[in-house]
């Protein structure tokens, strides 16, 4: 079976005299591989073997041509494994691999079936091909037979065969021993072993076969009749999808093949779409039969969910079926590495990205060898980048990045070169490191055997032991030291150190490293904080310390009242916990608690905290507990009395801006001259005419002669010069109005006074008779209601007399 294809991009052909001066000049400029040159030039695979199905007997070749700086070595490998020369195979002279008789596994002969893997090698490094799988051809027998069918004239009919074969099978038709007439738009074969008969007629009659061949066999299927009954009824048919199309999955560049059949009366219309609602297309589209959906050369841009609708013409009657196609896309490579050279000492970086369906995961190889992460490399990004810290001579290499998925693999290879200059000093020697304290180590070494002269100075590589090796750091150190203090390091923890010597040619190698750990101390005092759950229960909370559990550690808990001499505790908790309550306390008793932390270097300081429950215990009793059901009750009341309110306050609120209004008319009627115009007599209060003058205002005809500045009169004043009239009584006692006096007054006057200045004042209300037309109503402030009648306010209903006022003498 043929590989599947690879599309290449393009590239515009070069002008022919700058590439020739390009070559020309390459390898003077660039004596050295460095980076830009793309694929490596040293070794690379010009034809990689491909995959393959073989007959048994039969001879095979797996194509394999390597172009690089000779002398190349080829070899194979099989399974992994290399294969060792034998007369079964021959390596031919382009690097190709001949196995003269392909066999399977018989008589405790090995099969030749398995993953095969072209290798090349020279004096740069190894580089291995892609895996090529050789698989032997079958033909199964069939697992599907076709079925009898009966049908109406101008019906449809579908007949299908399943069988399973390497390579895929060829599927044919015979109708009573002939193959079928290909050429008759009426009988539609589909690839995957399914005959479609539309229009039906009486010489479609006969006895179908199913043949399935490939380079293995030929198998025949069962026969099956088709007997094609009388014209149908004509009678209406709802449409009807008798076969929809199924899920598939298929590699790109393969053709894809969406099955429907529909029946009905009228013939329904057989219509495709997408469901995600993008256009389907119609490069590489075809529609075979009444409506099958024929896709080749699919890409992964096909892949989606097809719907195939059979409507009813002339109407909007449909039924619909629907299947997924999902399209699969051997690993391409999106970025090659490049081949780079590096000064020793330095980081070399390679950046492999490939792309597929699904998407492929990516392995490094190290002259055909898998490297992992580990030591100097570390892998980052999904694999996509391979990063070797402190090169050396052990790291020169050719280095494969292999990408892989269901749908194939591909490799890209890059070579790195470790420059060395003449005269750098070796690597530094008899390095030591001793711990000094829990946060300090002294680390010691001894300057390197050869080419000192021109050393600047030094540099200590840092790390945690348990770390990786991008988490080292580094400290330089001068050239004249040969010991250095590294501090802020943790207590109880493994550190590696190693050093190499710079000169201004660059750096020696890396010295061996050593190992040393800080010493032990005890921890910190922890941070406590206390919280009250109730009248005798307390909760201790604090951080967890995850690394005293690592050095046989944790917390001790201790307890008391205040006023006693000796601790409740230690209580042992460990190192990942972070809280511990307390209960069955006394609530009278303040409390001293203390906790400290300890490993096996001793224990901590303490941290105290003294509580009181007191208070707790006060506020438990002020709250009893409550009952849920009534406050369930009482929220419902208090949201009916909150609507109330507010409708009671907008009441208020408008008769008081009422009130204000109408009270307004009656201020204005109090001047200056009204004590000139209404004098009262000078005898006995007893003596006086009770109606002459009104509380609040004169008659309608005096009006007029208030002037707009006229003074006011007090509101003692009025009280003195109108005293109250038809008074009954001792002083003090409330007034009463003869029920006989006549009423000639036209109108009532409603007055609101001040509360201020009055609480002398007995408690009486003036009558008055005035010849008024309307009413007047002034309120007036309120501020002491205790001494006067009613609550918060003094209403007085006055009456003014028709008569005109007496005057003095008379």
């Amino acid at each position: 079976m043929a590989a599947p294809r690879t599309a290449s991009p393009r590239r515009p052909p070069a002008p022919r005299w700058p590439r020739l001066l390009l070559s020309l000049l390459l390898p003077l400029l660039l004596p050295a591989p460095s980076e830009g040159l793309g694929h490596s030039a040293e070794l690379a695979f010009a034809v990689e073997p491909s995959d393959d199905v073989a007959v048994p007997g039969q001879p095979v070749v797996l194509g394999c041509k390597v172009e690089g700086t000779p002398p190349v070595r080829i070899t194979w490998r099989k399974n992994g494994v290399e294969l060792a020369e034998s007369t079964h195979s021959t390596l031919l002279a382009n690097g190709s691999l001949l196995i003269h008789h392909f066999r399977l596994e018989r008589g405790g002969s090995p099969s030749d079936e398995g993953d095969y893997e072209c290798v090349a090698q020279n004096r740069f490094g190894l580089v291995v091909s892609r895996k090529a799988r050789i698989q032997a051809a079958t033909m199964s027998d069939f697992h599907v037979h076709p079925q009898a069918t009966v049908g109406e004239e101008g019906g449809v009919a579908r007949f299908q065969c399943q069988i399973h074969g390497l390579p895929k099978p060829l599927i044919t038709w015979e109708k009573n021993r002939v193959p079928i007439d290909t050429d008759n738009e009426r009988y539609t074969l589909l690839p995957k072993g399914v005959l479609q008969i539309t229009g039906l007629r009486a010489e479609d009659s006969g006895v179908f076969h199913c043949v399935a061949s490939n380079i293995a066999s030929v198998r025949i299927s069962h026969g099956a009749r088709l007997t094609v009954s009388g014209s149908g009824s004509g009678a209406y048919k709802e449409p009807t999808i008798l076969v929809g199309p199924e899920n598939l999955t298929l590699t790109v560049h393969q053709t894809a093949v969406l099955e429907c059949v529909a029946t009905g009366n009228p013939r329904p219309i057989v219509s495709w779409s997408r469901l995600d609602g993008r256009p389907i297309g119609v490069e590489g589209i075809q529609v075979l039969g009444t409506g099958n959906l024929i896709i080749s050369d699919v890409t992964v841009q096909h892949s989606g969910v097809y719907v195939c609708a059979a409507n009813r013409p002339g109407t909007r009657v449909r039924r619909t079926a629907q299947g997924r196609l999902v399209v699969q896309a051997p690993a391409e490579f999106v970025q090659h590495p490049q081949s780079i050279s590096r000064p020793a000492g330095t980081t070399a970086m390679f950046t492999c990205q490939a792309q597929g369906e699904p998407p492929p995961h990516v392995t490094w190889l190290k002259n055909g060898q898998v490297l992992g992460p580990g030591g100097h490399v570390r892998l980052k990004n999904n694999n996509s980048t391979l990063t070797i810290s402190g090169i050396g001579p052990e790291d020169e290499a050719i280095y494969q990045c292999v990408a892989e998925n269901s749908a194939g693999s591909s490799q890209a290879s890059a070579r790195l070169t470790v420059l060395w200059a003449e005269g750098l000093p070796g690597p530094p020697r008899n390095v030591k490191a001793v711990s000094v304290s829990p946060t300090e180590v002294r680390v010691s070494w001894s300057e390197p055997m050869v080419n000192t002269k021109e050393i600047i100075g030094y540099v200590l590589h840092i790390r945690k032991a348990a770390d990786p090796p991008e988490l080292e750091y580094q400290e330089a150190v001068s050239k004249s030291t040969f010991q250095h203090l590294v501090g802020d390091l943790e207590p109880s923890t493994a550190y590696s150190f190693y050093i190499k010597a710079y000169t201004p040619r660059g750096a020696s190698s890396a010295s061996m490293p050593t190992l040393a750990s800080t010493l032990g101390e005890a921890p910190a005092p922890p941070p406590l904080s206390v919280r009250v759950l109730g009248s005798s229960s307390l909760q201790l909370l604090w951080e967890p310390w995850p690394r005293l559990a690592q050095h046989e550690g944790g917390f001790k808990l201790f307890y008391r009242p205040a006023s006693k001499a000796s601790f409740t505790g230690p209580i042992l908790l460990p190192g990942t916990v972070s809280s511990y309550n307390l209960s069955r306390l006394d609530p009278r008793v303040v409390y001293e608690v203390k906790l400290l932390a300890y490993n096996q270097h001793g224990d901590s300081n303490a941290t105290v905290r003294f509580v009181s429950l007191r208070g707790a215990s006060e506020r438990t009793a002020l709250s009893p507990p409550c009952d849920c059901r009534k406050e369930d009750a009482a929220n419902q009341t208090s949201t009916t009395g909150i609507v109330i309110g507010i409708h009671i306050g907008v009441t208020c609120i408008i008769f008081c801006v009422l009130f204000l209004l109408f009270g307004q008319r009656g201020r204005v009627l109090l001047c200056k001259d009204v004590e000139n115009q209404l004098s009262p007599p000078q005898g006995p209060r007893s003596q006086r005419d009770p109606g002459i003058l009104a509380l609040n205002g004169v008659g309608c005809g005096q009006r007029g002669q208030l002037g707009r500045g006229e003074k006011c009169v007090d509101a003692k004043e009025l009280e003195q010069l109108f005293p109250p009239a038809g008074v009954v009584g001792p002083p003090g006692s409330r007034p009463t109005q003869d029920p006989t006096a006549p009423v000639p007054c036209e109108e009532t006057q409603l007055s609101t006074l001040p509360l201020q200045g009055f609480g002398s004042l007995d408690r009486r209300a003036t009558e008055a008779k005035t010849p008024c037309t309307g009413p007047v109503a002034a309120p007036l402030p309120l501020d002491s209601g205790p001494d006067l009648l009613g609550e918060g306010q003094v209403t007085q209903l006055s009456e003014a007399p028709a008569a005109q006022p007496a005057h003095s003498g008379q």
